[in-house]
């Protein structure tokens, strides 16, 4: 029996002592709890303040904004395509006979006017070949010759009626058959001319030569593919540019007026201008599988900055926007419902003002409809405005990035807050 009562009041203890140990952490759960919340909800007043700098407009919210001013001018419209730089003419040097290559008279990369000599190939074999046409035209010159004295004696023997006619006219044959013989040996005699002239290789066009493909010694024939060298056309030189296919009627209404289109040439980066030069010719028909038009443009090229095969960038000026709003490229938004800025008005609210854009001519756009002179536009801390949002209009250098906001009070003077700091 003192058994099970042992066991019955075991349970009653344990609880007691549950109760016991609960309470102190109990009370402890509850101070910290007070401590953590007690600085929220102990001082309201400094709470507010908090609550109007968590990016809400509503009250006295002011966003620090940069502006600029829209202006009214004039913007270029312009072309821009890629294109590869060509020679106007490009010429692989050949040999136009066989033989030896003997001598090399230019110099690698350097420039050649039309004319000049390049190389020789061996002469002498051709004037041989010369030799003996001139000496057969000399012994058929001789035979014509004594064919047509022999004919001035039949003719007056016929006179005397001491021959027969059908003699004086075979002799007038025997003549012609001799004359044509003389033009064909003085045909043989130019041709050799010709071959002869053949070895010594001169320019053909003014340009810039490569590098040379044969050396001296070497035999090269009139079969050869790869030629000596190759001279091209770089002064004035071409480039050959693509437009898309919509834009080409502008460009063939520009050159039938008789308007010169200048092109301008910029390096792969697009930032450096390269050369200036004028539109030369539009392709007659469209690439199907692009859908653009090749142009040509020609360039003067008087510092070689350009080279053949060289990659650049064309911006061609095709008209001139007079008398529209220019604002800058920064103050333009994108929405749902298109293209839009912010305008300052009395430079305490903003509102928004939808636009219509021209081009673009570097940090500058046209706006063809919304906007007037003198209008002050957003360019910096539009990410949060709204329409009606007030703002304090700051300059733009020092503007905080994202349109940071600021108070009432903040906008009229920093000066240190007074009371009480942790």
């Amino acid at each position: 029996m003192k058994l099970e009562e042992n066991k019955a009041s075991r349970p009653i203890k344990s609880k007691r002592r549950f109760h016991w140990l609960a309470w102190p952490a109990l009370i402890l759960l509850i101070s910290a709890a007070v401590y953590f919340i007690k600085p929220f909800i102990g001082n309201p007043a400094q709470a507010a303040p908090e609550k109007k700098r968590s990016g809400q407009f509503g009250g006295t919210m002011v966003a620090a904004v940069a502006t600029e001013p829209v202006k009214e001018g004039d913007v270029p419209v312009y072309l821009n395509g890629l294109g590869t730089v060509t020679g106007l003419s490009t010429v692989t040097v050949k040999s136009r006979v066989d033989g030896e290559l003997i001598h090399v008279a230019f110099k690698e990369g350097g420039r050649v006017r039309e004319g000049d000599p390049l190389a020789e190939i061996d002469p002498r074999p051709f004037q041989v070949q010369l030799m003996q046409a001139e000496g057969q035209l000399l012994r058929d010159e001789a035979l014509l010759k004594n064919a047509q004295l022999d004919l001035e004696r039949y003719k007056t023997l016929q006179e005397q009626d001491s021959i027969a006619a059908q003699q004086v006219a075979t002799q007038e044959a025997t003549v012609k058959q001799y004359q044509g013989i003389v033009a064909a040996d003085q045909a043989l005699v130019a041709n050799a001319k010709l071959q002869l002239s053949y070895a010594k290789i001169i320019a053909p066009i003014t340009g810039r030569l490569g590098l040379r493909m044969v050396d001296q010694g070497n035999i090269v024939k009139a079969s050869d593919t790869g030629g000596i060298a190759v001279i091209t056309q770089t002064q004035p030189i071409a480039v050959v540019f693509t437009v898309p296919e919509d834009q080409v009627p502008e460009v063939l209404k520009q050159l039938h007026s008789g308007k010169s289109l200048p092109v301008e040439a910029y390096d792969r980066s697009g930032k450096n201008k390269l050369a200036q030069g004028r539109l030369l010719a539009v392709d007659n028909r469209i690439d199907p599988a692009t859908g653009t038009v090749k142009l040509k443009s020609e360039f003067d090229n008087e510092d070689e900055s350009l080279f053949a095969n060289q990659f650049v960038n064309i911006r061609m000026k095709i008209d001139t926007l007079r008398g529209v709003a220019i604002a800058p490229s920064a103050a333009i938004q994108n929405g749902n419902a298109g293209s839009f800025v912010y305008v300052v008005k009395d430079g305490q609210t903003v509102s928004t003002r939808p636009v219509k854009l021209g081009p673009v001519n570097g940090e500058q756009v046209a706006v063809l409809e919304g906007l007037q002179a003198d209008e002050q536009v957003v360019v910096d801390g539009a990410d949060k405005l709204r329409e009606g949002a007030r703002v304090k209009v700051i300059d733009r250098n020092g503007a905080i990035a994202g349109g940071a906001l600021l108070s009432a009070n903040d906008s009229h003077q920093d000066q240190p807050k007074q009371g009480k700091t942790k």
